[in-house]
């Protein structure tokens, strides 16, 4: 049995604190700061953290935003307990999951069902069928991308590129390496696309989405693994990128 992640006592208390805050309780200005500059630091958590802890620097501002959502007390009980859960599941487990855990936590915030049942594909069938597995991960960045510009406004061309989509987001989202002009920034962005023609060429390579010869590759569940993990990892990140900006925006 895993153990619990060292942090899961202190999401806890910070769930615990503004549930109380949330519900006619007053809590320590000081506490609640400690305690979202612990969460805020912890990488593991950073993409299922809830945004209001992200903008809410003093219980003030938490207190006027959760006023200003939920009128009652059940409500902001029930809606503080759901935002909090991916964190505490994830840390219950120790925190040492690889990215099935936060993968599937972040798309659950991902207001697209579509998106979540082809996450819940692509990992059902890394083992038993690593080849629907590796055309599932190609999907499952392609309909991120897509919801990401259709969220924007912003055109596409509805062809089975996933590499000039994903180009067409990250440029959206100022993550194309020609946008940036810190080296660091370039090689890493770079690799980024790297990574999703990488996809591309596997899936065409070893999937069931086109005919094989005699010849042809039979994938084994560690290259599905392979293709659905940085599928995911790269749709948490666009996803992320997204929130921030609209969060820069707003």
């Amino acid at each position: 049995m895993p153990h619990r992640h060292p942090l899961f006592e202190e999401v806890e208390s910070l769930q615990n604190l503004v549930v109380s805050q949330a519900t006619g309780g007053t809590e320590d200005e000081a506490e609640y700061t400690r305690l979202r500059q612990v969460v805020l630091a912890e990488p593991s958590i950073e993409a299922i953290t809830p945004r209001f802890i992200r903008t809410s620097r003093s219980l003030g501002q938490f207190w006027q935003f959760i006023k200003n959502k939920y009128g009652t007390y059940a409500e902001r009980r029930k809606y503080l307990w759901e935002e909090f859960a991916p964190m505490l599941e994830l840390l219950e487990k120790g925190g040492t999951a690889p990215s099935d855990l936060v993968v599937s936590a972040s798309l659950e915030k991902f207001d697209s069902a579509h998106v979540q049942a082809t996450w819940s594909k692509a990992l059902d069938r890394r083992a038993s069928d690593p080849e629907g597995a590796i055309t599932i991960a190609r999907t499952l960045l392609e309909s991120v991308c897509k919801h990401i510009l259709e969220e924007a406004a912003a055109p596409y061309d509805d062809s089975p590129d996933i590499t000039k989509l994903y180009k067409q987001t990250a440029e959206h989202l100022k993550l194309a390496p020609s946008q940036h002009t810190e080296a660091v920034f370039k090689q890493i962005l770079g690799g980024c696309t790297a990574v999703v023609e990488g996809l591309g060429a596997l899936r065409n390579r070893l999937s069931d989405s086109h005919g094989k010869g005699k010849a042809g590759v039979k994938p084994a569940p560690r290259h599905a693994e392979l293709a659905v993990n940085l599928a995911g990892a790269l749709a948490v990140y666009l996803l992320a990128t997204k929130n921030a900006r609209d969060e820069t925006a707003a």
